[in-house]
């Protein structure tokens, strides 16, 4: 196996695993899913893989190294993004839920504009210092000082790639009719719910070393 296979390997089965746990990622794409419909969830997931380009920039361009070695500016990031969190899910717990007119055939809510959803999805993946951890530490560990240039931006590019897919997969999924109208049913009570898994995940990383 040469180096390049050897490389790519291990970064795509590391990220299928990060990914694929529960997350501030998996939280919003399910979260807008069901709120807005398929397409939304769909531009949202383009976003989260948007803010995988985020990280893997400033780790190739040297600025990853800087907030691994400067404690400072990373818990600036990291309060930022829990700040992030913690107002997104303070406002689903207050929210009034989508009402009692519910219908299986419409939509209840009106879809934000896609570069807004876009945005969310960018802004909760760039602002988790987690993701910065485990992207610093990926290619820390997983590729050689020796290896060109070209290959990290495909590796980005990858990761990027693979993250639109898994998050539009997790809102097909959850936008299939009875499950999403299972959980619209559940009106507020399923935003309340959503709400308080991203207080707590605000609170989690807030308290984390």
């Amino acid at each position: 196996m040469s180096l390049f296979s050897a490389q790519f390997f291990a970064i795509a089965v590391a990220h299928f695993f990060a990914v694929a746990s529960p997350g501030p990622d998996f939280a919003i794409a399910v979260k807008q899913s069901v709120a807005y419909g398929r397409r939304t969830g769909i531009e949202t997931a383009i976003g989260i893989g948007l803010g995988i380009l985020f990280h893997i920039t400033y780790i190739v361009l040297g600025v990853g190294l800087f907030l691994q070695q400067s404690p400072t500016a990373f818990m600036v990031m990291k309060y930022i993004g829990a700040a992030y969190l913690l107002y997104i899910g303070v406002m689903s717990l207050f929210s009034k839920g989508i009402g009692e007119d519910y219908s299986d055939s419409a939509a209840l809510r009106t879809p934000p504009k896609a570069s807004a959803a876009i945005i969310t999805g960018l802004l909760t993946n760039a602002l988790n210092p987690k993701a910065t951890l485990f992207f610093l530490s990926l290619f820390t560990l997983a590729i050689d000082p020796a290896t060109p240039f070209s290959h990290e931006v495909f590796y980005g590019i990858y990761l990027s790639l693979a993250t639109m897919v898994w998050f539009s997969f997790i809102s097909v999924i959850f936008n299939r009719p009875g499950v999403r109208n299972f959980l619209l049913k559940a009106g507020i009570w399923f935003d309340r719910a959503m709400g308080a898994v991203l207080v707590i995940l605000a609170i989690t990383l807030i308290l984390s070393n």
